[in-house]
């Protein structure tokens, strides 16, 4: 009798915290989006705060993945990776005002990268000449990662800087291109930048390009703009 008992408790133990998992499987699945959204920001929000001329020194001689088949889709994994691991390396700021955009500028397009910034396309490619492509995530979440893109319009200014220079540019183009648009990476004779994110649910992108019209030297004034502290 005592050992029917006693496996009735164990029964009940196992079913009980069973029970447990199962509901906290849930809650994750459920909230799944807003957690991965919610360290995405804190990821792009740490790598402004915490970025120096050092550091993007450093960063610069590192080796980027450039292999746009191997870009994934974003989700949890890949934003909890990148903030155990911190193997993320930016080498610079991107800032659109206009649509409250800050973001750091990340080298190459590893998972790391991209769950942190907007990636450069290129290993050539250098700020302030010829064209630099940067590609992001488009997020449902408003404010995360490059989603502001849908909202920009021509006219408006896009910053970049490598804490050294800061490179301003004025949107001339925004438009919606096939994804085997590869010539947007393709380097140019101008100065522009290129940014370019999801569109239509994945089946297309958006492309964006600004003149560049102005490059000065960093200073505490003119990388307010960046919201870096």
């Amino acid at each position: 009798m005592a050992k029917k008992k006693q496996r009735s408790n164990v029964s009940t133990i196992v079913i009980r915290v069973l029970a447990i998992i199962l509901l906290i499987v849930g809650i994750a699945l459920i909230f799944n989006k807003q957690i991965g959204n919610q360290m995405i920001s804190h990821n792009q929000t740490s790598a402004l705060s915490g970025l120096t001329r050092k550091q993007i020194e450093q960063n610069q001689k590192k080796k980027g993945m450039y292999d746009f088949t191997k870009v994934k889709s974003m989700g949890i994994a890949q934003a909890t990776r990148s903030q155990i691991k911190k193997t993320s390396g930016a080498i610079g700021a991107l800032a659109i005002p206009d649509v409250n955009m800050y973001l750091p500028v990340m080298l190459g397009m590893s998972d790391d990268a991209m769950s942190t910034g907007g990636g450069t396309m290129r290993a050539n490619q250098v700020m302030g000449k010829g064209n630099y492509p940067l590609a992001g995530h488009y997020m449902t979440a408003k404010g995360i990662l490059f989603s502001p893109l849908e909202d920009v319009k021509k006219g408006e200014l896009i910053y970049l800087t490598d804490l050294k220079k800061v490179y301003v540019y004025r949107i001339y183009m925004k438009k919606i291109v096939d994804p085997s648009a590869v010539w947007l990476v393709n380097n140019t004779k101008k100065n522009i930048v290129t940014l370019i994110t999801c569109a239509d649910g994945g089946a297309n992108r958006w492309a964006i390009r600004g003149n560049l019209i102005k490059t000065t030297k960093a200073n505490d004034e003119n990388l307010r703009v960046f919201k870096l502290k």
